[in-house]
């Protein structure tokens, strides 16, 4: 497997912060060596750790003094100061920041749990308060957030109920039109199906007209009329007329 790649950032525990300081510090001068050699190039490193513990190298052979001497004349600091005293307050402004710095370190330390064992009762006590008082900020400002969520949320859902509302109107409204075009589909419809059957009707009777007045022939032969056509005609011959036309059986034998 190749190497990942490591997030740059503060590393939060202690001990892995320390033992990477130590690797890559002695990466570190082993790469600034090697330049040193290769180029011939005079270069001078300090490093303070985390504790301020000082760790230098210096690729001249006349030291750091040399080198920082070099490196004032090169950028034009290179003031002697006025007097001992002012060298003094220096010092003593430098040792000021440090141990400032060094209390600042150790007290974020102690605000992320990491090195408890050295600290009192009564300091834990105050980092305890501390804590809750910072936690009580965190959540406070938490619950506003929230509650602007919340609002916005409650805007936003009135404003959609109300877009519901006007949608469902247009929709009633639109559906009314529709029931009503409707409506007057079919009464068109039917009325115009009253007049068909009233033109079908005139027509019917201008065809079959009353008595007394004469039929149209549509190109049919005339059929001569029917004499007597309203006489009943009788469904079966008379008896009397049969008997009369049948000849005399009896008469003719016995003659």
């Amino acid at each position: 497997m190749g190497r990942r790649r490591v997030s740059i950032s503060r590393i939060e525990n202690r001990t892995t912060r320390q033992v990477t300081f130590a690797k890559r510090r002695v990466g570190l001068f082993k790469k600034t060596h090697e330049l040193s050699v290769l180029c011939d190039a005079q270069i001078g490193i300090v490093v303070f750790s985390s504790s301020g513990k000082l760790y230098e190298y210096c690729s001249d052979t006349s030291g750091m003094e040399h080198i920082i001497r070099r490196y004032k004349i090169a950028t034009g600091t290179d003031q002697i100061p006025e007097s001992n005293d002012q060298l003094g307050q220096m010092h003593g402004e430098l040792k000021r920041m440090q141990r400032e710095t060094l209390s600042l370190e150790l007290s974020l330390q102690r605000y992320t749990g990491e090195d408890l064992n050295s600290v009192q009762f009564g300091d834990l006590h105050e980092l305890e308060e501390k804590l809750e008082n910072s936690v009580n900020k965190v959540r406070e400002r938490m619950f506003e957030l929230l509650q602007q969520q919340i609002d916005n949320l409650r805007r936003k859902g009135k404003m959609l109920h109300d877009e519901n509302e006007h949608m469902c109107h247009l929709i009633q409204l639109r559906e009314n039109q529709v029931a009503l075009e409707h409506q007057a589909a079919l009464d068109q419809h039917q009325q115009m199906a009253m007049v068909a059957k009233t033109e079908d009707r005139r027509r019917i009777l201008e065809s079959f007209p009353f008595s007394g007045e004469d039929q149209p022939s549509y190109g049919l032969p005339q059929v001569p009329p029917i004499f007597n056509p309203y006489r009943l005609q009788p469904t079966q011959p008379n008896l009397q007329d049969f008997s009369l036309q049948l000849p005399d059986y009896g008469t003719s034998m016995s003659s």
